[in-house]
């Protein structure tokens, strides 16, 4: 039988076998990993459902999070997977991490420690093949009101600007902030470039009343400046 739903196509599979059908019926929620990657496909290869198509891809990079912040390189060995397809997949992966980080600052989270940022930040950071700056902004009560990336660089260099900082923060009526930026060699150890930035930064935020509360080093783990 699924010898003949491979042949044949999904479109002749009973309803309820339909990753789309199934997922329109019974919710997202009861789509295996597979099926809902089947969703964004959309269609396979001669042959090959996309399914099947989405078996492979998963075989491969084996979860969603190592699909992230790849290239072509990485896809080449799947016939009939070109460059749509491949948006629609990294697409679909940055709307989910965004929806956690807007999850996080809608509810305006209160944060207790440096654990508590690094845990909403750390699935956008840690995979990244450059370093990215971000900034948590706090109300008075450590609550967050805004998480936004202030600067990209490249792979062993990043370049934020204090006064840009602190201007958003007084914006956004911030009490305090905490810094966050990733080494994707993985070495957590802060730079002499890291601690320079983080003092001028705190000497600015004092003339302006905003508190640093933090300047955070993620690679596979963290590391506080």
């Amino acid at each position: 039988m699924a010898e003949k739903k491979r042949i044949s196509g999904i479109k002749s599979w009973p309803e309820d076998d339909r990753p789309r059908e199934k997922l329109l019926k019974k919710g997202a929620g009861a789509l295996s990993n597979s099926e809902l990657l089947a969703i964004l496909l959309r269609t396979g290869t001669r042959g090959t459902s996309a399914l099947d198509l989405a078996r492979k891809v998963l075989k491969k990079f084996g979860t969603f999070r190592n699909m992230t912040h790849t290239d072509a390189r990485d896809w080449k060995e799947f016939k009939g997977l070109g460059a749509a397809k491949i948006a629609h997949i990294q697409a679909a992966l940055e709307i989910g991490r965004r929806y956690r980080e807007d999850e996080v600052s809608t509810g305006k989270q209160k944060i207790a420690s440096a654990k508590d940022i690094v845990d909403i930040v750390m699935p956008h950071l840690r995979d990244l093949k450059t370093e990215v700056f971000k900034v948590v902004y706090l109300d008075s009560n450590n609550r967050i009101i805004d998480i936004s990336d202030t600067a990209v660089g490249t792979v062993d260099q990043v370049f934020p600007i204090v006064r840009e900082i602190i201007h958003a923060a007084l914006q956004k009526f911030a009490k305090s902030i905490v810094c966050v930026h990733n080494h994707p060699s993985a070495n957590i150890t802060p730079s002499v470039e890291d601690k320079k930035f983080t003092k001028e930064l705190c000497d600015a935020g004092k003339l302006m009343e905003i508190k640093v509360l933090d300047h955070i080093i993620i690679g596979g783990i963290f590391q506080r400046v």
